[in-house]
């Protein structure tokens, strides 16, 4: 079976505009009408996913998908009958420890060598969260036993997006921050017999046109 991934990252809010580390900000009202204008050219889907943060949740309420519910408590079956949103844990944002709600350019001042070693280190965590290397290798989790689910579409903060081309081209983690995500984008891969194709940055119209992998 053909497995096909189309993930959207959320709509505009504070904190994305500010270049400012995720603090649980709600989507803006343009972010949000946007969102709900886009809702009738989503592909459809035999499940649908999100991170569990409330810029992704807002934004799946706003594309009129269904209330969220947690992943302990549905399984993927029931998941694909109902179209009950599931948020799986390793769709989760960056933890980015006590940079937490900071702009880059604050951090930046307060702790310049360690921003500089985050940014080219993709194994460190200086911010005492996770870093990229253990982010980057949750989503392939995710991901390689996501094979055998048919479609999916997931709602989730861009750096999950970046992780998982990052795996699917098999590329290093040090080309993760040289992967730009903008709002209410869609990327797609399509995988079968152990290979995927990518289609980046894409309305979500679009998703279907995208080729099986051979």
């Amino acid at each position: 079976m053909t497995s096909r991934v189309t993930f959207l990252s959320p709509a505009m809010n504070a904190a994305l505009r500010q270049a400012r580390f995720d603090d649980g900000g709600s989507i803006d009202a343009g972010g949000a009408a946007r969102a709900r204008a886009m809702a009738g050219a989503l592909p459809t889907g035999a499940r649908v996913v999100t991170s569990p943060t409330v810029r992704c949740r807002e934004t799946a309420a706003a594309l009129g998908l269904h209330t969220a519910r947690t992943a302990a408590s549905v399984t993927t079956a029931e998941s694909a009958e109902s179209g009950a949103l599931t948020e799986p844990e390793e769709l989760a944002g960056l933890d980015v420890g006590r940079w937490r709600g900071l702009t880059l350019a604050e951090v930046g001042a307060a702790e310049p060598e360690a921003v500089a070693r985050w940014l080219a280190d993709p194994g460190s965590a200086p911010h005492g969260g996770e870093s990229v290397e253990a982010l980057c290798a949750r989503v392939a989790r995710w991901l390689e036993s996501s094979r055998a689910d048919g479609r999916t579409l997931a709602v989730v903060e861009p750096e999950i997006v970046r992780a998982a081309v990052v795996h699917v081209l098999g590329t290093p983690a040090t080309a993760f921050w040289r992967l730009d995500v903008p709002p209410l984008t869609a990327t797609s891969i399509s995988g079968r017999g152990g290979r995927w194709n990518v289609r980046l940055g894409h309305p979500p119209d679009a998703a279907e046109g995208l080729p099986d992998a051979s």
